[in-house]
């Protein structure tokens, strides 16, 4: 993929040595009491609160050192974000609706979301509460030294997958999934969320498609790459690789074979009609 030197996303967040569930003696009554102790230790409560504002909303910073193949990689997922709202900003305007751009969270170990806490365990994940997308960028290391899906493209896959999430949320679409919860039963909710997840997969392949034609980005073996990540993290190769045995009944994104042509088919198409997630 031809990256290197194009224009970054400017909706990044970087909170990779921060800890989301560390907020500092349990936010502002927390912070007040400690400066009052400082103060009445005779200490100088200004330095505390530059200290503490320096940090961000109540994060903490480990000061890990970030190294220079991560420091790549971080320009690497703006680089991809940046492609990523271009594309879908014409799509958008094309139909005469407005694309609202998300905000992507890159975060180490852990991290706190309007959806709640999670960890890098989870994988990159979307909120529609606050529409960010939030990842881990040790999950892009994993995708290619674990589960084999090598390759820049391979990641600009992912990132493009989780902004696919964000496309479903501006058109209604995962507002129609959460009413179904309770109104059906688990095994139709569950295949209505894996088709959501095909569906993410497709419009990563529609931007794909956009991409390469307005933006020339795209080298040879670059959809091969995209296609082997999504094979890889298809359900069944998945519970193949950790447990040795295959459930279909657990499957919550979809096969290998589904991802994999899910993307394909908004690669060659182009055209959002072909990939109705109901």
């Amino acid at each position: 993929m031809k990256w290197k030197g194009r224009e970054k996303s400017g909706n990044i967040e970087d909170r990779r040595g921060m800890s989301g569930k560390s907020m500092v003696a349990g936010g502002t009554l927390g912070t007040l009491a400690i400066v009052v102790i400082v103060w009445l230790l005779g200490g100088n409560p200004s330095q505390l609160i530059n200290s503490l504002q320096s940090t961000g909303s109540g994060y903490y910073s480990d000061n890990t050192a970030v190294t220079e193949a991560e420091a790549e990689l971080a320009e690497f997922t703006a680089v991809v974000l940046k492609d990523t709202e271009d594309i879908w900003h014409s799509v958008f305007n094309a139909s005469g609706a407005t694309y609202r751009e998300p905000t992507l969270v890159l975060f180490s170990g852990a991290v706190e979301s309007a959806c709640g806490y999670s960890g890098s365990a989870t994988g990159p994940f979307y909120c529609p509460a606050d529409e960010k997308v939030y990842i881990d960028l040790t999950f892009l290391q994993d995708l290619q030294e674990r589960l084999g899906a090598t390759g820049d493209f391979a990641m600009a896959y992912i990132i493009a997958h989780e902004v696919g999430h964000h496309v479903q949320n501006l058109l209604g679409l995962m507002d129609q999934l959460h009413s179904l919860r309770g109104n059906v039963s688990e095994a139709v909710y569950n295949q209505n969320l894996i088709q959501i997840e095909l569906q993410a997969d497709f419009l990563a392949g529609i931007w794909a498609h956009y991409a390469d034609r307005t933006k020339n980005i795209l080298e040879p073996g670059d959809i091969e790459e995209a296609v082997n990540a999504a094979s890889a993290v298809g359900d069944d190769r998945l519970q193949m690789q950790s447990q040795g045995y295959v459930v279909p009944d657990a499957f919550t994104h979809g096969t290998s074979e589904q991802r994999r042509n899910a993307f394909f088919k908004g690669y060659q198409t182009g055209d959002l009609s072909e990939g109705n997630a109901f």
